[in-house]
């Protein structure tokens, strides 16, 4: 198991796991989303299934898909995703998941300090404007 994305999941987990809905929710996911994710290769592993085909979430594979979500929202790519979940399926790869965490987390950081500096122009023009907008004698 991929120890670098298993991020906390306060879902409590039966032991026949999650029904897809109840994964979903778990993981801040729609069911859509969950079964693209499925779709598109970025689970570790395929969903278990009950005795009647129904998708049956664990633990792991829901830390797993926060850890997905985690990296959606930090901006990386499906392809990004995609690749580093190919690398989690096969031994010997660690080399090739640092890198790709290497660089994404540069590209986070760069838009973080993109951020802050849009922030600070913001922050500019809000003082400006609340000190023309302040009421004068006349308008108290």
């Amino acid at each position: 198991m991929d120890e670098l994305l298993l991020p906390e999941v306060t879902a409590e987990v039966p032991a026949e796991g999650l029904g897809i809905g109840d994964a979903a929710v778990a993981c801040g996911l729609s069911v859509d989303t969950l079964r693209y994710y499925e779709r598109a290769g970025l689970t570790l592993q395929p969903t278990p299934r009950s005795a009647s085909g129904r998708r049956r979430y664990g633990p792991h594979d829901l830390a797993w898909l926060a850890g997905l979500v985690m990296l959606r929202e930090t901006g990386m790519p499906i392809s990004g995703i995609r690749r580093y979940a190919e690398l989690a399926r096969r031994e010997g790869t660690n080399a090739e998941r640092l890198r790709l965490l290497e660089q994404h987390r540069d590209e986070v950081v760069a838009r973080m300090e993109q951020t802050r500096k849009h922030l600070a122009a913001i922050d500019r023009k809000i003082a400006s404007y609340r000190a023309t907008a302040a009421p004068g004698p006349r308008e108290r």
